[in-house]
């Protein structure tokens, strides 16, 4: 055609037609979406398309499923607010328009009408709650005893949650006066004692009196706690006189220590005392039941020989006579004399038995 070559082969018109180009100098139409390499994706037509799929999945198009959506976003929240979960430590206390149920819920999943209703979980474990001083510098612990002496305690308080309404809904804040009745009762237990009971081995009393009374206010109160134990845990007095209180503590230890070693001489010069005395008590029952048995025997003897004088009067005051002046004359040396001849010569038989003494 006459025209093909003109302008360098352009259009009728004096367009470029060459390098791709339409006859009225614009290139040639691309498909929308870049469909050339390294072009960027098309966003109309991505939004297009995703317009398209949406009004297939919502029933009745896409401006009918906006309030679908908004009511199935709302009952979803709706779900999910009326439904918790109550722990294995933990009680719930549901609440109807700000009114708690009688019932209480137990561990596990419920279901409420929120907003209607809304729940309260408290914790009902054993709790511990320390009170006073945490370091030798603070006063918060300080107290008076009776000796007017001033000591700095620190002690805990355990407890559980033992009705959980009364406990959420009798008392503004059940934690805090807890620990008010605790420090009050502690401090009216030491003002009756002296500093030495909390120093030394009597703290369990204190622990005992704080308990009941802290436990019968509790009660008064309707707080719904019960209180498990109290447990001194320090004593220390303050640091401005700790020196001078250590001086009257080693005073005291060896004021002890003097008392302990006393009983132990007592218990020991005791001990043997009562030995000494069970030894002559056994001593003088031997004593008498041998001086018994001598008596009872020389009256048996005594009686026999009676009834052997009376059968035979001469023999026996002979015998009697002979046996006397054996016993007297057995040991003595013996002189005969007779009253023609004078003195007689004695053979004294009885040492012919013993052996002769050797000559010195």
């Amino acid at each position: 055609m006459p025209w093909s070559n003109q302008n360098g082969g352009g259009g009728p018109w004096g367009g470029g037609g060459g390098n791709n180009q339409g006859p009225w100098g614009q290139g040639p139409n691309r498909p929308r979406g870049g469909g050339g390499k390294g072009g960027p994706p098309d966003l109309e037509d991505i939004i297009r398309r995703g317009q398209d799929q949406l009004r297939n999945i919502i029933p009745g198009g896409f401006n009918g499923g906006v309030a679908v959506i908004v009511v199935a976003i709302v009952a979803v929240f709706w779900l999910i607010q009326c439904i918790y979960v109550v722990q294995p430590d933990e009680r719930g206390v549901e609440l109807r328009f700000g009114k708690p149920k009688d019932e209480i819920s137990m561990p596990g999943l419920h279901f409420h009408f929120w907003p209607m209703e809304t729940v309260e979980t408290v914790k009902v474990t054993v709790q511990q709650l320390n009170i006073g001083a945490t370091s030798a510098s603070s006063s918060n612990g300080l107290m008076l005893s009776s000796d007017k002496s001033v000591i700095n305690v620190q002690f805990a308080v355990f407890y559980t949650v033992s009705d959980p309404k009364a406990y959420l809904f009798n008392v503004e804040n059940p934690a805090e006066t807890l620990q008010q009745v605790s420090d009050s009762a502690m401090r009216e237990i030491v003002g009756r004692r002296p500093a030495q009971d909390a120093f030394r081995s009597n703290r369990q009393p204190i622990e005992v009196d704080v308990l009941n009374i802290l436990q019968d206010t509790m009660n008064r109160y309707g707080a719904g706690v019960t209180v498990t134990g109290v447990t001194i845990q320090n004593v220390a007095p303050p640091r401005e006189v700790a020196d001078a209180f250590e001086e009257v503590q080693r005073a005291g230890r060896d004021r002890d220590s003097t008392i302990e070693e006393a009983n132990r001489y007592t218990n020991q010069k005791l001990g043997q005392a009562r030995g000494d005395a069970a030894r002559i008590r056994e001593d003088a029952a031997a004593y008498k039941d041998r001086v018994v048995k001598e008596a009872e025997g020389e009256a048996q003897r005594f009686t026999a020989i009676n009834d052997e004088y009376s059968k035979a009067p001469d023999v026996t005051r002979k015998r009697l006579y002979l046996e006397t002046m054996e016993q007297v004359l057995k040991n003595s040396r013996k002189v005969i004399i007779d009253e023609k001849q004078g003195v007689l010569p004695y053979l004294p038989l009885n040492e012919l038995g013993k052996p002769a003494q050797q000559g010195g």
